[in-house]
């Protein structure tokens, strides 16, 4: 990822004074065949409930739908401006395990979107992320400022999942959200412990909370 977006044709996350605003995301749990993986079962909206609701849900999951599609364009694009170093490899392996989960929420989060009767986000060519960059929260010019690219955007990933998950009306979405909100900050923690292998002396997990208030501590300056 270069700095020159028009190059690169690489886009970034805009960035909105609230830290929650730039991830209005909350994920849901499993459809048929993939509940075992959140432990717990789902099952299809009854007809005791509400329209309103499902499409409240329907809604709140697009939305989650569109930042996984990002999130999984952001780790692909990024792949592509890693070196052949040692530390570029590293940085590769972390991510496509990332991307690997990133991809399983996005295939589950589409079923339920269908599910409860709505028509799932597609995923567009290209994603803005230049906000980050600009805050010096990452950047595309070498291995370690991808990887803090990654940590940010991971960081969002983790509190928007917290923050949004009340406006689910589903229970069973409810504890799916959760569930994945704790992977994105999972993802955080893997990527600040690889920075840790690298011997940068910080704390694998900083801040007893993953929210607004302790962003700035999860998060590494470029």
């Amino acid at each position: 990822m270069g700095t020159d977006q028009s190059h690169d044709s690489m886009q970034l996350l805009p960035r909105h004074s609230n830290a929650f605003s730039r991830r209005r995301i909350l994920v849901s749990g499993a459809v048929t065949g993939m509940a075992g993986a959140f432990g717990f079962a789902w099952a299809r909206p009854s007809q005791a409930t509400a329209a309103a609701d499902q499409a409240n849900d329907a809604k709140i999951l697009n939305g989650a739908l569109y930042y996984e599609h990002q999130a999984i364009w952001a780790y692909q694009f990024a792949a592509t401006k890693l070196s052949d170093s040692e530390v570029g490899q590293a940085v590769l392996a972390l991510a496509q395990r990332n991307l690997a989960d990133h991809m399983a929420h996005r295939d589950t989060l589409a079923a339920v979107v269908s599910s409860l009767g709505g028509t799932p986000v597609t995923a567009e060519d290209s994603y803005d992320v230049s906000a980050y960059i600009q805050s010096g929260e990452g950047n595309i010019d070498s291995d370690v400022n991808i990887a803090k690219l990654a940590l940010a955007l991971e960081t969002d990933a983790a509190i928007a999942y917290t923050s949004e998950i009340a406006n689910l009306k589903t229970p069973a979405l409810i504890t799916a959200g959760a569930s994945i909100g704790s992977t994105e900050s999972a993802h955080a923690t893997a990527i600040r412990a690889a920075f840790v292998s690298l011997g940068v002396s910080i704390d694998y997990v900083p801040a007893s909370f993953v929210s607004a208030d302790t962003r700035t501590e999860w998060v590494l300056k470029v």
